[in-house]
């Protein structure tokens, strides 16, 4: 038999050899998700990397395969660390009898004939040892579609009120709602839109991947809202009201008197809906920027010498 490449399992999921099975299990989920062909559309080193980490799982995650693994993977160390050559392993003594298969179990989101078609998604190593894999996953069968995501930009005063965009999918239109709230990094499900079903099955979903473009008054955290607004200094020592805008309209704030500057005042129920429950609101906090009226008169600006004495006792 001619020299074979070996495969470290455990090295290509990132697990120890006595790892178990949920350890696997997310070790592989994370792999699967990073170099997914979905994610990684036409690079074809990330395909093969998915490929890999599937055999891996493959073998680590059914018990019987495994143990015929660990057994060859102990074998084959200690021919190395004898000083022998990789390519004089006989790999005749671990083949798998002529005739003999694995059944395959995929644990992915997607089947991987539907990404690769009827091309062997196994190495030769993993053939050699396991056999060919087969199973009823080869014979048609209804299929659900592949999911798809599409990135979404909105405005922070859309995300307020909710607001739609016109998708693209292939030959579709789809006008998509989106809800009230939503935030950057939020996903937003639309059913049944994604990839049509085979034989049958059911069609996967869209999924709107939104980003709340940045905006030039209101800073966002979570559900509340923070902007500036500036106060004259008559109104911060002595009261008063000023203007503040909301996503909402301009409202009148009251300004206590003797208000530092700095200091932030809360205007409840001004921020932005929750996601899960639109009728209630966050908050808008305001802070307080202390500025000057321009220009000063003589008379205000001797007001303020005499000020300045009387309180520094001059």
């Amino acid at each position: 038999m001619e020299s074979m490449e070996f495969k470290d399992y455990y090295q290509i999921l990132g697990v120890a050899p006595d790892a178990d099975e949920k350890a696997i299990r997310q070790a592989f989920r994370k792999l699967a998700r990073q170099y997914h062909p979905d994610v990684n559309p036409g690079d074809k080193a990330a395909e093969e990397k998915f490929k890999e980490i599937n055999e891996a799982n493959q073998v680590l995650s059914d018990p019987e395969q495994r143990k015929k693994y660990d057994a060859l993977r102990t074998q084959y160390q200690r021919w190395q660390q004898g000083g022998r050559r990789p390519q004089d392993f006989n790999w005749q003594d671990w083949s798998a009898p002529p005739g003999e298969g694995v059944y395959e179990h995929y644990a992915s989101t997607d089947d991987l004939q539907d990404l690769f078609g009827d091309e062997s998604p196994f190495s030769d190593f993993f053939s050699t040892i396991f056999g060919r894999a087969r199973g009823a996953e080869r014979a048609p069968r209804p299929r659900r579609g592949r999911d798809r995501e599409v990135e979404v930009e909105i405005t922070l005063e859309e995300a307020v009120r909710g607001t739609t965009r016109a998708i693209q999918i292939g030959d579709r239109r789809i006008e998509a709602k989106i809800p009230p709230g939503v935030y950057t990094g939020a996903r937003v499900r639309l059913a049944a839109q994604g990839e049509p079903g085979r034989q049958g099955g059911p069609d996967g979903d869209l999924y709107l991947v939104i980003r709340v473009a940045p905006h030039a008054t209101f800073e966002r955290d979570g559900d509340d809202l923070f902007t500036e607004v500036p106060v004259d200094i008559y109104t911060a020592a002595l009261g008063g009201e000023v203007r503040v805008p909301t996503l909402d309209g301009a409202v009148m704030l009251k300004i206590p008197p003797q208000t530092q500057s700095g200091r932030t005042l809360r205007l409840r129920g001004k921020g932005m809906p929750r996601l899960d429950d639109p009728a209630t609101r966050g908050d808008l906090y305001v802070r307080v920027r202390l500025v000057l009226p321009e220009p000063l008169s003589d008379r205000e600006l001797q007001a303020f010498r005499e000020l300045a004495a009387a309180r520094h006792g001059a």
